[in-house]
């Protein structure tokens, strides 16, 4: 693990760079990412050549953003169970040899629209099993107090290749062809698989057996589902990339149609869009400072709704690349900050299924829109579109009025390691069960409201971390005894819900044990429970019963 450092270190948007990993990953990632920009243009650009409608070109986008919504949740399931490094070079290498397949394809002209549509498909599932581990992975690059200013990095290493890497795709494709393009995105691979490769984390061992996939799975959907915070950012983010993806999806329909420019002029629009992003994603930690998030998503929406207005009324390229510069920092300010807003509320052991479904959701919202709103420029063309999706966006800001963000507060969600397995005297094995739990609580009349409140609290963080059944109850002949009660499928789940307990969480477990009145503390009786059918298996005791 990566300890805390000096407050003064934490206030340096640079700060991560101290960490050499860091460093190399992100250099060689900017070197990846460079190469992804160039096929990115290659393929949009060859699409408007070989299609025989705008639906066609502005599933290019959809193509892009689909495998991240459908794959997202299994990747981050993945991230969660296996050794994220190996995922990496796992997904870096299909990346290469699919790229390379594309290259093949495209020299020997083979490719058709469709056939270009299912190898962007291939190469962005490699992103989507990609992503959830490296954003997880970045927690065990830098301290958890650094991670606001990571994730600007990150988004300022993309959006500077971004600002040039379209332009140069556009002189490539304009020069050499589409296949020069992916050609040396498959170059770009390499770098970065040498020091994924080279990367030997020291991270702790798990002492459970890993959880199956469809376990991980749905304890990462429970961890949301329980989690209001961040629920509101999973909706605010899909509204957002809903209404926003119209503007890169409809793009080179915009540089071809509306503004008559060619390869070129649609790789400078891009790098505006990219330049635009890298001064969001510089002032994004000094934003994150003065104003509140709510505040800083609602000025995305809004910046970005006057870039799609913008797009669709100027017949100039420098005034719709002027807007998209607006649109490149609202769309970096308005994703990084959900992005920051999702790990510094999840713990390390579930992050990575958390952050698949955020983007399942933001990139699902991406691709839904890529396709609507291709539909409507194929009826009423792009210009039109653009509108639409501009008001789409100031209704996506006006979400806020009904769930807002929350405000950011660093919260320590490191496990508290406190749980000791404690001694049994029957010979459970890991996989025995069900268990039931119950924990007495003696409380005074006075402190009855206040502990209603706080178990109410206590309650929905069993549930999300894997209790089952949870209740509250008094007892009827003495009022001032109260059980809580829930349930786990097995031992092991027992152990596991224990042990994801945070220092955050033990907050409220302190306050529900400093509320308890009795002179010893809380009685724990922990049962498993037995049918009485036949045939039902016997846990024995490990020694022998007394009388």
């Amino acid at each position: 693990m990566i300890d805390d450092e000096p407050d003064s270190e934490r206030v340096s948007a640079l700060a991560p760079f101290r960490h050499g990993i860091f460093r190399a990953v992100w250099s060689a990632s900017l070197v990846s990412n460079f190469g992804g920009l160039i096929q990115g243009v290659g393929a949009a650009w060859m699409m408007t050549t070989i299609a025989t409608s705008s639906y066609q070109v502005a599933l290019v986008q959809a193509s892009t953003t689909l495998p991240i919504m459908l794959f997202a949740l299994v990747a981050g399931a993945i991230a969660d169970s296996f050794n994220r490094r190996k995922v990496m070079l796992i997904a870096q290498i299909f990346m290469l040899v699919v790229s390379v397949l594309l290259t093949v394809f495209t020299y020997l002209g083979l490719i058709t629209p469709w056939t270009l549509l299912a190898f962007a498909f291939l190469i962005n599932s490699g992103t989507a099993l990609y992503n959830p581990s490296w954003q997880a992975s970045v927690g065990d690059m830098v301290p958890r107090a650094k991670l606001p200013a990571a994730v600007a990095l990150n988004s300022l290493g993309f959006n500077l290749t971004r600002s040039v890497g379209p332009a140069i795709g556009g002189i490539i494709v304009a020069a050499a062809g589409a296949a020069a393009a992916f050609a040396a995105n498959a170059l770009s691979y390499v770098g970065l698989l040498i020091v994924l490769a080279r990367w030997k984390p020291d991270l702790p061992a798990s002492t459970l057996p890993r959880e199956t996939l469809g376990a991980a799975m749905g304890a990462g959907l429970r961890y949301v589902a329980m989690s209001p915070n961040i629920g509101k950012v999973l909706v605010r983010g899909a509204a957002f990339g809903f209404s926003a993806g119209a503007v890169l999806a409809l793009l080179p329909l915009v540089a071809r149609d509306v503004v008559k420019g060619d390869a070129l002029t649609y790789g400078i629009m891009l790098g505006a869009f990219g330049i635009g992003a890298v001064g969001g994603a510089l002032i994004s930690v000094r934003l994150r400072q003065i104003l509140s998030s709510e505040t800083m998503v609602r000025m995305a929406f809004a910046g970005f709704a006057l870039c799609a207005f913008n797009a669709a009324v100027s017949d100039h390229a420098w005034q719709t690349s002027l807007g998209l510069s607006i649109g490149g920092a609202c769309w970096v300010i308005a994703l990084s900050h959900f992005n920051v807003t999702v790990q510094m509320s999840t713990p390390r052991w579930v992050v990575g299924r958390v952050l698949s479904v955020y983007q399942t959701a933001t990139f699902g919202g991406i691709a839904l829109g890529s396709w609507i709103w291709g539909v409507v420029a194929d009826a009423h063309g792009a210009e039109f579109a653009l509108v639409a999706a501009a008001v789409a966006m100031l209704a996506g800001g006006a979400i806020g009025l009904l769930l807002p963000l929350p405000q950011q507060a660093v919260l320590n969600l490191d496990p508290t390691n406190r749980f000791k397995e404690p001694h049994l005297a029957l010979d459970l094995k890991l996989r025995s069960g069900p268990i039931a739990i119950m924990i007495e609580y003696i409380i005074r009349e006075e402190d009855v409201p206040e502990f209603l409140a706080t178990m109410a609290e206590r309650g929905r963080i069993r549930r999300r971390d894997g209790a089952r059944n949870w209740t509250l109850a008094r007892d009827l002949e003495n009022p001032a005894i109260w059980i809580e009660h829930y349930h786990t499928p097995t031992w092991l789940e027992y152990i596991r819900h224990n042990k994801r307990a945070t220092h955050a969480d033990a907050v409220i477990g302190e306050r529900v044990r400093a509320l308890h009145s009795g002179d010893e503390p809380p009685r724990v009786r922990r049962m498993i429970e037995r049918p009485t059918t036949a045939g039902t298996t016997i846990v024995m005791p490990k020694g022998p019963i007394e009388h």
